[in-house]
C-alpha cells in the first residue's frame, strides 16, 4: 500500500483545497491551457479533482497539490489535470446560422475558386458534434459538385474527447438535432438496443483525421491554407490577452479568402486581425 492510500484510510474526511493550492492550481491552468479560474470556480475545480485523487489513490486535494508542486508529479499529470478541469459542452448543428451561411455562400464561393479539396480544421472539436456535423454538410455539398472532396482535421486539449469523438458514439439525445433523413444516411445503431447508442457510419468518420492540440502553444504543426476553420465557444474560457494570441496564430493557418467561424457570444473587438466580419461571428481572410 502507498504512502498516501495508508493516509486516506485513516483520514476520517478530505480536507478542502486551500486558498494557497486553489491559486497555484489557477495559476497552472491557466498559463498552461489559456483557461481563466476565478475565485468562484474553486468549489467546482475541487470537485472536479476528485476522480484524479481516486485514480492516484492520494487522500485529499491538497496532498494531490502537494504531489504536483513539491513532488514535481506535474508532468505524470498535466493532461489528465487539464482533462479533469476543461469544459465540453458541445452538440449537433449548434449555432445553426453557420452551417446555414456555409450551404449558401461560404461553400459555393470556395467552389467557385476551381478548388479540388476544401480543408477544415474543427480547432476545439470536444466529442465530435462540430466536426461531424461539418461533415454531413460538407458529404452532401461535395456530392452536387464533381471533383470536389474534403478534409477535416479535429483538434483539442483534453484527451478523453478526443477518443470519444474518435469512436463517432452518440447518446439517442445528443443527435436530436439531426435531422431524420441526415440519420438515416450518416448514422447506424448500435445492435444492442438496450444502449440506446448511435455510431457515425464509417464512410464519414473516415474524412475525419484527430489530433491533440494546445492552442495557447506559441506554433501549430497544421498548414497554412486551410479553407475554413471553427475556433467556437473556447475563446470564452481565455482573457482577452490569450484571446489576441490565439486568433492570430488561428488566422495564420487560413489561405486568403478563408473562413473563420467564432461562437456567437465572442467578440474580435479590439484586436487587429487580417479579416472582415461578412456574417455574425462570420469572418474571411483578407
Amino acid at each position: 500500500m502507498s504512502r498516501h492510500a495508508a493516509v486516506a484510510l485513516q483520514a476520517p474526511e478530505a480536507e478542502q483545497l486551500s486558498a494557497r493550492n486553489f491559486q497555484r492550481l489557477a495559476t497552472f491552468i491557466q498559463d498552461y491551457s489559456g483557461i481563466k479560474m476565478p475565485a468562484n470556480k474553486r468549489t467546482m475545480l475541487e470537485g472536479r479533482l476528485r476522480r484524479r485523487m481516486r485514480a492516484t489513490r492520494i487522500p485529499d486535494v491538497n496532498a494531490y497539490c502537494h504531489f504536483l508542486f513539491e513532488e514535481d508529479g506535474l508532468a505524470a499529470e498535466t493532461i489528465h489535470l487539464i482533462d479533469a478541469v476543461t469544459t465540453n459542452k458541445t452538440e449537433f448543428f449548434r449555432e445553426p446560422a453557420h452551417f446555414d451561411f456555409l450551404v449558401a455562400k461560404g461553400l459555393p464561393a470556395l467552389a467557385a475558386k476551381g478548388k479540388r479539396e476544401i480543408k477544415i480544421w474543427s480547432s476545439a472539436c470536444s466529442t465530435g458534434a462540430e466536426p461531424y456535423t461539418i461533415a454531413m454538410i460538407m458529404d452532401e455539398f461535395c456530392e452536387k459538385q464533381r471533383g470536389l472532396d474534403y478534409s477535416i482535421l479535429c483538434t483539442d486539449i483534453c484527451t478523453e474527447v478526443l477518443d470519444q469523438a474518435i469512436a463517432g458514439r452518440f447518446s439517442e439525445q445528443m443527435i436530436e438535432p439531426v435531422s431524420m433523413a441526415r440519420r438515416q444516411r450518416y448514422l447506424m445503431r448500435a445492435r444492442d438496443a438496450s444502449r440506446a447508442e448511435i455510431r457515425i457510419k464509417p464512410e464519414l468518420r473516415g474524412k475525419l483525421s484527430f489530433a491533440r492540440l494546445n492552442l495557447m502553444d506559441d506554433a501549430y504543426p497544421i498548414e497554412t491554407d486551410l479553407d475554413v476553420v471553427f475556433c467556437r465557444n473556447i475563446l470564452i474560457y481565455f482573457d482577452k490577452v490569450t484571446q489576441a494570441k490565439v486568433l492570430k496564430r488561428l488566422c495564420n493557418h487560413l489561405a486568403p479568402g478563408g473562413y473563420l467561424f467564432l461562437g456567437h457570444s465572442e467578440s474580435i473587438v479590439g484586436i487587429d486581425l487580417p479579416v472582415v466580419q461578412i456574417a455574425n461571428t462570420v469572418f474571411q481572410k483578407r
